[in-house]
């Protein structure tokens, strides 16, 4: 039986952008005995939400300066403006209603196009600017769909379902927000399920949390070591890897991920004509040559995401 994991999350938040190499490493140990759901918490539904708290496209800028130390792709360049979550959040759900699964490879997309460009989240028709780029993604019928009645009662769903967290474990360790009411998870919360068990995993963690959780809910499952080298990773995600996700997935039991020996090794695939690196923010996308051949910079990053698939 798979262990039903539950992720909290949202495109806009770098918390979770910044999550995603523990997160590939609980895909590469686990695959498909994780049953993964994505749940949209829908930080802001409108900007001016954002700018009550202070927040400016400059502080938006000089902030993701501070995530740079967890190693994702960072460009930060100050916005046009600030922008809301709400209407990238139900591209997602939009996805998920027209194609399940889909909204895991929009999601994907969506993080990297809002990290990595200038990207408003809120703007619908550069939303579908993006998602034209994700082969065998409708991106107009999402975004048509944004205020569809269907698509606003499964985002609700969404919300509300992420404001349950009033005296959870979340709370206990401080890892929720009440910034529109309810006490809600924060980005990106996992919670893992098996049977009558259930093991949460508040807020961001480091990998080796959601790891000690895995193995205490199911110690019989199977459980795939680090590669020795980087290619099996580009091969099993097709899509691509950032820098820091290579490091994490290279990395042995509680070693630290090593982004600098990751990239010597890529760049000795590069060399031999086995991958290519392809600029992404301030850093890279690595990927197989046949794979980079096919599908558009950031949109490669999404296509294939598959946690739980």
């Amino acid at each position: 039986m798979a262990i039903r994991t539950t992720l909290y999350s949202d495109p806009g938040c770098p918390w979770a952008y910044s999550a995603a190499p523990a997160l590939r490493v609980l895909e590469w140990r686990y695959g498909s005995q994780l049953d993964w759901r994505l749940v949209l918490i829908g930080l802001t539904e409108d900007a001016s939400q954002y700018a009550a708290r202070g927040y400016t496209p400059l502080r938006g800028a000089l902030g993701q300066l501070q995530f740079r130390r967890y190693g994702m792709p960072f460009a930060p360049q100050p916005k046009h403006r600030i922008s809301a979550t709400a209407r990238a959040c139900r591209a997602v759900v939009a996805a998920r209603l027209l194609n399940p699964g889909d909204e895991w490879h929009v999601f994907r997309v969506l993080q990297l196009a809002n990290f990595t460009t200038p990207l408003l989240l809120d703007d619908d028709e550069q939303l579908a600017a993006v998602l034209r780029q994700l082969p065998g993604v409708d991106a107009d019928a999402i975004v048509s769909r944004l205020d569809d009645p269907e698509v606003t009662d499964f985002y609700e769903r969404d919300r509300a379902e992420a404001r349950t967290a009033a005296g959870s474990p979340a709370e206990l360790q401080g890892k929720t927000a009440d910034t529109d009411g309810p006490v809600r998870f924060t980005a990106p919360s996992v919670v893992f399920e098996l049977g009558e068990q259930k093991l949460m995993a508040g807020g961001f963690q480091p990998v080796e949390a959601y790891d000690v959780l895995v193995a205490n809910l199911d110690p019989n499952l199977e459980r795939k070591d680090a590669p020795d080298t980087p290619l099996p990773l580009l091969e099993w995600f097709g899509e691509g890897l950032t820098t820091q996700e290579v490091a994490a997935l290279l990395a042995r039991g509680n070693d630290a991920p090593d982004p600098v020996a990751a990239e010597a090794a890529l760049l000795e695939l590069v060399s031999a004509g086995a991958a290519n690196r392809e600029p992404l923010g301030d850093d890279a996308l690595w990927r197989l040559p046949a794979e980079a051949d096919e599908l558009p910079l950031v949109a490669a990053a999404a296509s294939g995401f598959r946690y739980g698939r």
